[in-house]
């Protein structure tokens, strides 16, 4: 279980935030002066070297958007002149790829972010191209996303992974914002006969879908049923809609939880409720079969997933926030009292899953600013200072990666366990001194949360000042 500092303030990490970009900074260099693009997309680090590995190309966007980032927090035009100069040229293939799930990963972490730093002034776009580039881009990617389309019973339905339309990953909570930045840039779905399907629509069914089927309420539903425990997939039988079982690719088994797939859900839902908090009562309308089209009532829908995935979390992780890559791994059962002592990546048993921690330490940190919004400021005050907690361990060794010649920033990230592709280095039973290029980003995308809240400045959030 996390021990929560109660002490920390965001003001506490900036050096150690400022150490993180520093040799960020080195990293995205080192891969860029070493990566031949013709081989694909850099996914994860083996001893220390990004290598491809994997079904998609689902971490590209990462790649560029961490230049991005960079640029950000750093006002290194560097690495916005690259980040710029990469997206629109490797990207427009991701725009309009029909065959994944990962439009949100990709593309607003490219050009999500150039059109956000345009509209926060920070990049000078006089004539307005830059931003007709990206604002099209991210309309067409939100409608593509949507049209991997599952309907089922009950004004449910959800995108279904690139396993097929029987599938419902967790994953996809988070890229659910292409669909909220298309639909706030004025865009529909165009269907059958010209029939007009609001993005906003899909977006609530999925994640009401989601909150259902893939998150577990401890009610009952079976004997692992743990209030906050997620699935990493959900099957569904696609000729009726009939919900058949739980189901994981890269967990453990569908009865226990796959951490990463766990912080896909809190971060998921804690910015779609930052983002939906935004909008019209009258824009919840476009879905009045599901909570009445009542904008408190999704709200607090969301909030509730939010809040009890981010409990499960705090409670099946380690003292210091770096969880197990999943909570019924069986070697575990060979740590005594792990959940009581801080985590161990040169364990002999159990990998840690360094990059869930940065994805559910945004999402606790998302979570808390949202609830201290509403004035809640006892439960904003615990989430808050949970995901401090677990971005103070992140940001420092043995997480941070110091080694000139490692290309990766955060170490011991996982990939796919169940699978091995994780390398295993010498002398070592299990995966770790290793990076992913998603771990990568999102240790960045949590620095600059919390740096640019420590000096002030505007509050990050994907969709920015777009709606």
């Amino acid at each position: 279980m996390l021990q929560i500092n109660t002490t920390i303030i965001a003001q506490d990490l900036v050096v150690k935030i400022e150490r993180l970009f520093e040799l960020s900074g080195q990293k995205i260099w080192s891969i860029e002066n070493s990566w031949d693009s013709s081989r694909g997309t850099p996914v994860f680090t083996v001893n220390g070297q990004y290598t491809v590995r994997g079904w998609t190309e689902w971490t590209r966007g990462f790649q560029y958007g961490s230049a991005l980032l960079q640029y950000d927090a750093t006002g290194n035009r560097d690495f916005l002149n690259h980040g710029m100069r990469a997206s629109l040229k490797y990207m427009p293939s991701h725009v309009s790829h029909t065959g994944v799930h990962d439009h949100g990963f990709n593309n607003v972490s490219t050009y999500g972010n150039i059109l956000r730093l345009i509209r926060e002034g920070r990049i000078e776009d006089p004539q307005g191209g830059y931003a007709g580039i990206c604002i099209l881009a991210l309309k067409i990617s939100g409608a593509v996303q949507a049209s991997r389309w599952t309907s089922l019973p009950d004004h449910l339905g959800f995108i279904h992974s690139f396993n097929g339309p029987h599938s419902l990953f967790a994953d996809t909570m988070r890229s659910l914002r292409a669909l909220a930045l298309s639909h706030s840039l004025g865009h529909v779905l165009m269907g059958e006969q010209d029939r007009k399907i609001s993005l906003l629509r899909r977006l609530l069914q999925h994640a009401e879908t989601t909150a259902r089927y893939n998150v577990y309420w401890g009610e009952g539903r079976d004997v692992y049923d743990v209030r906050g425990r997620t699935a990493h997939e959900s099957l569904f039988n696609p000729n009726n809609g009939t919900y058949r079982c739980p189901s994981t690719q890269q967990g453990y088994s569908p009865f226990s939880t796959w951490t990463r797939g766990l912080a896909w859900v809190i971060l998921g839902f804690a910015e779609q409720l930052e983002y939906l908090s935004t909008l019209q009562n009258e824009a919840f309308e476009c879905e009045p079969r599901l909570f009445d089209g009542d904008k408190n009532r999704w709200l607090k829908r969301f909030e509730d997933t939010a809040q009890a995935t981010a409990e499960f979390y705090i409670t099946s992780t380690t003292a210091d926030g770096i969880p197990y890559w999943d909570t019924g791994a069986p070697g575990l059962a060979a740590m005594e009292d792990w959940g009581d002592r801080p985590s161990n990546p040169y364990n002999y048993f159990e990998p840690v899953d360094s990059s869930a921690a940065a994805i559910a330490a945004q999402g606790l940190l998302r979570l808390g600013n949202y609830l201290k919004g509403k004035d809640e400021a006892q439960r904003a005050d615990r989430y808050i200072q949970s995901g401090l907690t677990v971005a103070n361990t992140l940001f420092s060794e043995p997480y941070i990666s110091i080694c000139e010649n490692h290309q990766g920033l955060l170490l011991h990230s996982i990939y796919h366990r169940p699978n091995g592709w994780d390398n295993i280095p010498s002398g070592r039973k299990v995966p770790c001194d290793e990076s992913s290029m998603w771990g990568d980003y999102h240790a960045r995308e949590l620095a600059l949360l919390i740096l640019r809240q420590a000096k002030g400045k505007p509050y990050y959030t994907f969709f920015g000042n777009l709606v």
